[in-house]
């Protein structure tokens, strides 16, 4: 018998019930929900891991409020998702504030997700996405419960990857090691005082002829997957912390206009976070041909949200408290540690296998004309190059 919501079989449901008290790892368990052609597959596999893992103490995952701004304790982790049959997991203090912030009523909660699930298999019945309370939650919240606005973002969230399979393709943790060996970003350990986690990013840390840009973009793209998960940071949003430290013409030119562009629309248009402040610090001169190339692309609330603190770390604290940044930007919570946010991505290498690595979402959907990434204008590529040619000249002049 089937579900008169979803259409997915009872049977389903009950064994994942029954696994989910055997798991604190549901990431196949949500695979079966949210693909359930896959479910003997899974079943088997989930089955196997039983029987290996017999013996083995089971795995807590928290799923409370972000952690106090005490010194991380050993084996500290990062929130997890809520669980694969929906639980709100907020606290009451969040509940108020996003229904404060982004219009959500907790009584309406679930009419509403079901609103968005009756418009996706009315509009667009043959999209391959994730129609679960947990996944359709995070783009409500992201467009403050605009039905018809949380709907385009889901819609531009699955048309990005097919418009960017150098960076959508094959998308795994164990796929960009390199960059989170280099030190090109972390997440640090404590959110701040409004509990925003911090994505800390270090561009001078990639040289050109380290590897493609757009390895850099998958790693960006996989750590705020993982970032969104927690209910808090739906509602919280994040904070972005930018060390130019080291950044020098070969970076600044590297992506040009276009890539850009696509990058900036993948952020506001195309995922459902709330980014609510950029910090940039240690900017050398040549930032203002960087910025000269991005701000034509930021919506005006965006571009008010950036801060550029140069070395004045004085300024950074006014921003960041030093009880959430690490020593070496001045504050206290002891020695920036890259390995921590490393494991915790590689650790999630099954549940990204089972989101990204499927056939295209988009197979066999009509899309509207309006759609963010549907091709080029006639004379757009040309025009891109014009107008990188442009600002590589500013970037020369301020270098």
């Amino acid at each position: 018998m089937s579900c008169g919501n979803c259409g997915i079989s009872h049977v389903v449901l009950l064994s994942c019930n029954a696994l989910q008290s055997r798991f604190s790892c549901t990431t196949t368990i949500s695979a079966v929900l949210f693909y359930p052609d896959m479910y003997l597959v899974f079943v088997y596999i989930l089955v196997a891991k039983m029987m290996s893992e017999e013996s083995a103490p089971m795995r807590h995952i928290d799923l409370g409020s972000p952690p106090a701004l005490e010194p991380p304790a050993a084996g500290y982790r990062f929130p997890g998702p809520p669980p694969p049959i929906y639980s709100c997991t907020l606290t009451p203090e969040l509940v108020a504030k996003a229904r404060e912030e982004l219009q959500e009523k907790p009584e309406w909660r679930l009419r509403d997700v079901q609103a968005l699930r009756d418009m996706v298999l009315k509009e667009q019945p043959n999209l391959r996405t994730r129609l679960d309370d947990a996944f359709l939650l995070r783009f409500l919240r992201a467009r403050k419960f605009d039905y018809d606005r949380a709907m385009q973002l889901l819609l531009n969230y699955h048309t990005s990857r097919r418009a960017w399979p150098e960076v959508f393709q094959d998308l795994k943790p164990s796929t960009i090691k390199h960059v989170l060996d280099l030190g090109f970003l972390t997440v640090l350990p404590h959110p701040d005082p409004n509990g925003r986690y911090i994505l800390c990013l270090r561009p001078g840390k990639w040289k050109a002829n380290d590897y493609p840009f757009e390895d850099n973009i998958r790693a960006i793209y996989l750590t705020l997957e993982k970032l969104i998960q927690p209910e808090e940071t739906q509602v919280n949003g994040i904070v972005i912390l930018a060390d130019y430290t080291g950044v020098g013409l070969s970076q600044a030119s590297n992506p040009g206009p276009f890539l850009a562009k696509k990058v900036v629309s993948i952020l506001q248009d195309s995922f459902p976070i709330r980014i609510k402040a950029v910090n940039i610090i240690n900017e050398p001169r040549i930032f203002k041909g960087i910025f000269a190339i991005i701000k034509p692309f930021l919506k005006e609330k965006m571009a008010e949200r950036y801060v550029l603190h140069g070395s004045d770390l004085h300024s950074l604290h006014r921003n960041i408290p030093r009880s959430v940044l690490p020593d070496e930007y001045g504050g206290v919570a002891g020695h920036l540690d890259m390995s921590a946010w490393s494991k915790t991505l590689l650790d999630s290498e099954e549940e990204f296998i089972v989101e990204f690595c499927q056939p295209d979402p988009l197979e066999g959907v009509v899309l509207p004309n309006s759609m963010l990434f549907e091709g080029q204008q006639p004379g757009g590529a040309a025009q891109d190059d014009d107008t990188f040619r442009g600002l590589r000249s500013q970037l020369y002049y301020c270098y």
